[in-house]
């Protein structure tokens, strides 16, 4: 009699933590489709006129000083 018991309480708390372990990944699986990955950080775009363009005044072969290689 004490093994049955032992075995509906083992039985019980797999369940009860599937059923968990269940609901879990569905709010995981709400909470993704919920957020935009596409959207760019806005620290990643430039401000206008901060673009690659070679400064004026300095000829193309023109390194600052100190800087490697």
């Amino acid at each position: 009699m004490e093994v049955l018991i032992t075995l509906a309480a083992g039985a019980l708390l797999i369940v009860l933590g599937m059923t968990l372990i269940h609901r879990l990944n569905a709010q995981h699986t709400a909470r993704i489709a919920a957020y935009r990955f596409s959207t760019p950080y806005p620290a990643l775009a430039r401000p206008p006129g901060r673009g690659h363009q070679e400064q004026q005044g300095r000829t193309p072969g023109h390194r600052r000083t100190g800087t490697w290689p």
